[in-house]
């Protein structure tokens, strides 16, 4: 793998830029802040606040332990608490003592007992994240996230992970989902760092491979999202509820741009660690990011990057969501510290113009969580402002390295003011 030198003008080499980029980040998470519940953290709504029935839920609070760990280990007062209550959270209330595993709600109040890969990978991304901040409890928490991954869901025949389960580990689902094991790819490259086993890295690879190389390549690097237990298409999937905020029907752009930047980190991860790092990596990056720009950005007349497309490239969801511009704009700066190349810058100043102008709320704090058709703010999809992870990333990213992730590059003190 050869890094090309960034163009000499990329934003990437302004300090201006880093400036601005460490500016926002504080202003998020000053924002996420009042999130805080006594057993985790809860969903804010449009001017940060808790609602009166605000219930503790393990993905955010999986993803505010991470978000506060990755700002404790860059050297940010005040978030050390913040991550101890994380961790104490996952590890209790939100935890089933009697089966293991992790509930979607506090005490699985809201009826669901269900225990979704999806959440354990953001739990096990937490747990090592807290470990790089050295939080209390942190080591237990990861060795019971991977505790539970290796027994239950990391399918070793399919190198992929299972789904679903009933809360005793019954009923597996006859599902397989490109998301959930997409985060578990985000999740094992974070593992490989904390634990120094390289097991994950070989996880990632044949998740990697099986769905982007296999299914997203011979898709034109659209994504697939939804396939039955054998890893067969399921097209008409949620052909009823097209806009499901985690199962939506058809394409998703936003996951070709946050596929495209973790086979990315995959490719510094393996080639760092010494191991065999196929070359087709960087062409999955570059065709997942173009397919995602081509076919998602401005494609309705309006800029902006639509939610879902269906088999022929048409929208049909056409909102905006912050969660995608968010990962183009990490997706477009990981591509050009890759290769150097200014289209690359073009697309990265686009996104964050986009985002400043139309998703940034400057005046009751964090970012419009989803925009209509006409880039005005709605709550169609999404209500409030319960994400930090995604914008808090996309502003570390451009100062971070493709390899450690994340929390582990911030804890070695590699982030870069200039490129």
């Amino acid at each position: 793998m050869t890094i090309q030198p960034l163009p000499a003008s990329s934003w990437l080499n302004a300090p201006a830029h880093h400036a601005w980029l460490a500016a926002e980040g504080q202003r998020l998470l000053a924002f996420a802040k009042a999130s805080r519940l006594p057993d985790g953290f809860g969903n804010l709504d449009d001017q940060g606040r808790l609602p009166i029935d605000a219930r503790a839920e393990t993905m955010n609070t999986a993803r505010m332990t991470h978000s506060f760990a990755m700002a404790h280990a860059q050297g940010l007062p005040g978030y050390a608490e913040l991550v101890e209550h994380g961790v104490a959270s996952l590890g209790g209330p939100l935890r089933d003592a009697l089966h293991g595993g992790w509930f979607a709600v506090s005490g699985a109040a809201d009826g669901n007992t269900g225990k979704a890969a999806y959440l354990h990978a953001f739990v096990a991304l937490a747990a090592s994240s807290a470990v790089v901040a050295d939080a209390p409890g942190a080591q237990a928490l990861l060795a019971d996230a991977i505790h539970i991954i290796n027994q239950h869901f990391w399918c070793e025949e399919e190198g992929a992970m299972l789904e679903s389960f009933a809360q005793d580990w019954s009923g597996e689902e006859a599902y397989r989902g490109a998301n959930s094991n997409m985060h578990a790819t985000e999740a094992f490259l974070a593992l490989a760092d904390v634990t120094g086993d390289n097991l994950w890295l070989g996880r990632a690879l044949r998740i990697v491979e099986r769905v982007i190389h296999q299914h997203a390549g011979a898709n034109e690097f659209m994504v697939i999202e939804h396939f039955d237990r054998y890893w067969q298409p399921l097209h008409r999937y949620n052909e009823d509820n097209p806009a499901d905020g985690f199962r939506p029907y058809g394409i998703t752009p936003g996951h070709g741009f946050e596929w495209a930047r973790l086979v990315l980190h995959l490719e510094a991860a393996r080639q760092q660690a010494g191991l065999v790092t196929p070359g087709w990596l960087l062409d999955a990056a570059k065709g997942l990011f173009a397919s995602a720009c081509e076919h998602g950005w401005s494609v309705d007349g309006a800029p902006g990057l639509v939610y879902t497309l269906d088999w022929h490239s048409r929208p049909v969801v056409r909102e905006r969501l912050h969660w995608t511009h968010a990962e183009a704009s990490a997706a477009a700066q990981a591509l050009l510290k890759r290769t150097g190349e200014w289209h690359y810058e073009v697309w990265y100043r686009r996104f964050w113009e986009f985002c400043e102008t139309r998703f940034i709320d400057r005046v009751h704090g964090s970012w419009h969580h989803e925009l209509d058709p006409q880039n005005v703010p709605a709550s169609k999809i999404w209500g409030g402002k319960p994400d930090l992870y995604h914008a808090w990333q996309a502003v570390l990213l451009p100062g971070l390295p493709l390899s450690p992730s994340m929390a582990s590059a911030l804890g070695a003190g590699c982030y870069v003011t200039k490129w």
